[in-house]
C-alpha cells in the first residue's frame, strides 16, 4: 500500500466517524441489563494448603438505568438493580469449612459514562458510587464477614455500545464492597430505548 493510499483511507475513515458520531445521543433513555455475576474476596491471602479451595459465588444479575444524555460522549446514570448468588455445596470435603463469597443484595446508586462517539461500535467507561442492601458473606481462610447490612459499593464498567443507534450493550462491570472485602464481577447484556 502506497503512502497516498494510506492517506486516502485515513481521510475517508475520519470523515465517516466525525460525520456520524452518535454513540450516545442527548436526551433521556431507559436501559435494562441482565447477566451473570460472580463474587470473590479481593483480600490478599496466603492460602497455604488451601490454594485449591474455590471461594467464588455466582448467580443472576439484573439492573435498570435512567439515562440522562448530556452530550454525545457524556451521560449521568442513576440505577437500581439486584444480584442473587449462591455457591455449590461440596459434599466431597469432610470436616472442612465451606469457604464462600456471595452477595444477595439490591443495588442503588449513580454513575457517569464517558463514551467514544463512534457509530455502530462505541467503547465506554463508567464509574460512580452506590449502596447495596442485602446479605453479604465473605468466608475465606483469613476473612469472616457474614452480615445483612447496608454497605457502600463502588461501581466500575467497561464495554461496547453496538448497533445502528448504539441501543445494544455488551459490558463487564465490577462492584467493590470494601466493608465486606469482596468484589462482584458481572458480564451483562443491555438494551436502551428513548423515553422523550
Amino acid at each position: 500500500m502506497t503512502l497516498n493510499q494510506r492517506y486516502f483511507i485515513t481521510i475517508v475513515f475520519t470523515i465517516l466517524f466525525v460525520s456520524h458520531s452518535k454513540a450516545q445521543t442527548e436526551g433521556k433513555f431507559i436501559k435494562g441489563s441482565i447477566g451473570y455475576g460472580a463474587s470473590s474476596s479481593y483480600y490478599i491471602e496466603d492460602y497455604g494448603s488451601q490454594e485449591e479451595v474455590d471461594v467464588m459465588g455466582g448467580g443472576l444479575y439484573l439492573q435498570g438505568e435512567y439515562i440522562i444524555g448530556v452530550k454525545s460522549w457524556f451521560s449521568i446514570r442513576p440505577y437500581a438493580g439486584a444480584i442473587f448468588e449462591s455457591v455449590e455445596k461440596n459434599q466431597n470435603i469432610q470436616n472442612q469449612p465451606q469457604y464462600k463469597v456471595t452477595t444477595n443484595a439490591f443495588l442503588i446508586g449513580s454513575k457517569i459514562r464517558l463514551c467514544a462517539p463512534i457509530p455502530w461500535v462505541a467503547p465506554f467507561i463508567e464509574g460512580g458510587i452506590g449502596t447495596s442492601i442485602g446479605k453479604f458473606e465473605t468466608f475465606t481462610p483469613n476473612v469472616n464477614f457474614n452480615k445483612s447490612d447496608v454497605l457502600l459499593h463502588i461501581p466500575f464498567s467497561i464495554g461496547l455500545a453496538v448497533g445502528r443507534h448504539n441501543n445494544f450493550e455488551i459490558g463487564i462491570s465490577g462492584y467493590f464492597h470494601p466493608a465486606a472485602k469482596q468484589s462482584t464481577a458481572v458480564f451483562a447484556l443491555g438494551y436502551s430505548f428513548p423515553i422523550d
